[in-house]
């Protein structure tokens, strides 16, 4: 057997039931808290901010730990404009009929449209790459595993960690997204846009669609056997 080093896990805090409970509890409360919205207010957010809360989703699990992802946070008001300039482009053939009758009729509740403001207005968004080749260490040019995944759990993480800090986010994938590999200066044979997320605050006339907040009952989301 391959032999690998361990060392004791001692920031685990074993908590009794009733406060197990409660936890969750308030956890379930916040994060029904959490909704995605388009309307964002180009009120600052102080950059240390989207720092913590891309260290806390760069803590995610991953495929043999080789985290095989790269956030770039884009604070920039020329290079926003340029990915607003690009994704509109896509959303316009999107909405115009590349998407089919049955995805355009499933958006209409949603009421998007071609039209992304936000991409502007909101003082960051975050592009998110995955990596097919990487390792434990920047230098490393190993497979990487498991990525699809593994990139999904990280951006989880970090939809959480911007919501339990006072934030609100967007998710946002236009198809095609090359464009930003391009934007970024990013590398087009390694990494992929996975995706783009807005953060920042809600703008003073946000409002959240009545077709979101409909969410399916816990019976028939979940088997308990």
């Amino acid at each position: 057997m391959q032999q690998h080093n361990n060392i004791p896990l001692t920031d685990f805090e074993e908590l009794t039931p009733e406060i197990m409970q409660q936890k969750a509890t308030e956890n379930y409360e916040n994060i029904k808290r959490r909704h995605s919205i388009r309307s964002f207010s180009n009120k600052p957010v102080p950059k240390e901010i989207i720092e913590t809360c891309i260290k806390a989703a760069a803590t995610a699990p991953s495929g043999a730990n080789h985290q095989p992802w790269h956030f770039v946070a884009i604070h920039s008001a020329d290079i926003k404009k340029q990915i607003r300039i690009e994704a509109e482009n896509l959303e316009r053939s999107f909405y115009e009929g590349r998407a089919g009758e049955e995805w355009l009729d499933a958006l209409k509740p949603l009421g998007t449209d071609a039209s992304k403001p936000y991409l502007e207005s909101a003082p960051w968004l975050i592009a998110i790459f995955s990596q097919k080749k990487g390792g434990i260490h920047a230098e490393d040019k190993n497979q990487n595993y498991y990525v699809h995944e593994s990139v999904g759990i990280a951006t989880g993480f970090l939809i959480q960690a911007l919501h339990h800090s006072g934030l609100v986010t967007l998710t946002h994938t236009p198809k095609p997204m090359s464009f930003l590999t391009k934007i970024c200066n990013r590398n087009p044979d390694n990494e992929r846009p996975y995706m783009l997320l807005i953060a920042g605050y809600p703008d003073k006339d946000a409002t959240v669609p009545e077709h979101a907040l409909v969410k399916k009952e816990l019976d028939e989301i979940a088997s308990f056997i």
